[in-house]
């Protein structure tokens, strides 16, 4: 029996550091820390909200359902820590001789809750006591203060997507950025913008880092998301500095660079294959006849073209490609609406992204990386001045 008691309290010990280790690396530490607890409840929950968001309904009414899915997932998240702190502190209550069961699952509830019903019998039990006490106290304090930084970075983020409306429509476009700027007469206002959303990929990489869970929370609107205006962002400042003929703009690739390492940043923590180190002839998403249409339109708009459209081909697919598999894997892995260039580049199917490291390694096998550089940058992808 002895034995038996020891085993128990150990074991519940144990389950109870596990516990606040997940906490701590999901509420504390601000960085891209890979919680597999954490990650386990959001893709068993996706898989709960996909029996009614899946591909038999309308877009919207998948939308409406999964606006509910990463608040619901969190929620589930704190009670299975709740729940994995009581399990832990009843076993080592029963290991210090607390019987029967019913009466140390009482007094773990009670302790854990604050709800005092149960009174210790011995100074061990006394000292367990407080301590699940201020276990369960942090807990909800950790999670109160979590949800406004949350939400504060959410609005942050939001804010640029609903301001992009105005200039790239809805949903927001590349092409039809650069020809509504033309046609208002004020293409040079556009490098404001490039230093604006060079900001907002420096907020996004660093919120989205900090909360992985923001990556899941929805736009206001339904045919809104953050993926799909940073590729419309992205693929209008790409057209600008390869196929309009002004003068070389440092602004634009500038936040080209930020967006891409701001998308492969967020990609690679949710474990989507992303090359590091394209090439510039690697292919992408875009095909030249959909490149072509995009030319004519702004040519035809008025928009002054560079003359040389295979280069200017080129010159784009050197910019896409440093972030067109991130941007179509986030797409897919955010169920983003339907938008140009970005979530309309794969099959509309459930992507469940991988629980475990094993299940990542086995897709990475399938999909071989080119190699790592030091940054995460691809130099060799940006195409010459």
């Amino acid at each position: 029996m002895v034995v038996l008691n020891v085993l128990a309290f150990v074991a519940g010990a144990t389950l109870v550091l596990f516990t606040l280790r997940s906490a701590v690396r999901v509420f504390l530490v601000p960085r891209a820390l890979q919680a597999y607890l954490a990650r386990a409840v959001f893709v068993l929950v996706r898989r709960v909200f996909w029996l009614r968001a899946n591909q038999r309904h309308e877009y919207r009414r998948r939308d409406a359902v999964m606006a509910f899915y990463a608040p619901v997932a969190l929620l589930t998240l704190l009670a299975l820590w709740l729940t994995m702190v009581l399990a832990g502190y009843t076993a080592m209550y029963w290991g210090l001789g607390n019987y029967p069961f019913r009466r140390s699952f009482g007094e773990s509830g009670s302790a854990l809750f604050t709800l005092g019903f149960e009174r210790p019998h011995d100074l061990p039990t006394e000292v367990l006591m407080f301590t699940e006490a201020a276990v369960g106290l942090g807990f909800l304090a950790l999670f109160i203060s979590y949800l406004p930084s949350l939400y504060g970075a959410f609005s942050r983020r939001e804010t640029g997507v609903a301001k992009l409306e105005v200039r790239a429509g809805r949903p927001p476009s590349g092409v039809y950025l650069i020809q509504l700027a033309w046609r208002v007469g004020r293409l040079e206002s556009l490098k404001g913008l490039w230093k604006d959303w060079e900001e907002w990929f420096v907020s996004v990489d660093e919120s989205h880092s900090s909360f992985p869970a923001l990556a899941f929370f929805r736009s206001t609107h339904a045919d809104e998301s953050w993926v799909t205006a940073a590729g419309a962002i992205l693929d209008g400042a790409s057209l600008y500095v390869s196929s309009v003929d002004v003068p070389r703009t440092p602004e634009a690739e500038f936040m080209i660079r930020a967006g891409y390492l701001c998308l492969r940043h967020i990609a690679q923590f949710f474990w989507i294959a992303v090359p590091d180190d394209p090439a510039p002839t690697d292919p992408i998403s875009i095909e030249r006849d959909e490149f072509d249409a995009a030319y004519d339109r702004l040519a035809q708009a008025g928009v002054a073209m560079k003359p040389d459209r295979d280069q200017a081909w080129r010159d784009f697919a050197g910019w896409r490609v440093n972030y067109d598999a991130a941007l179509i894997g986030l797409a897919r892995l955010t169920m983003a609406p339907p938008a140009p260039w970005s979530s309309d580049r794969y099959a509309d199917r459930h992507y469940l992204p991988p629980a475990f490291p094993w299940q990542a390694r086995r897709r990475r096998a399938a999909s071989p990386d080119r190699g790592a550089s030091s940054d995460g940058a691809s130099p060799g992808a940006e195409p010459p001045s």
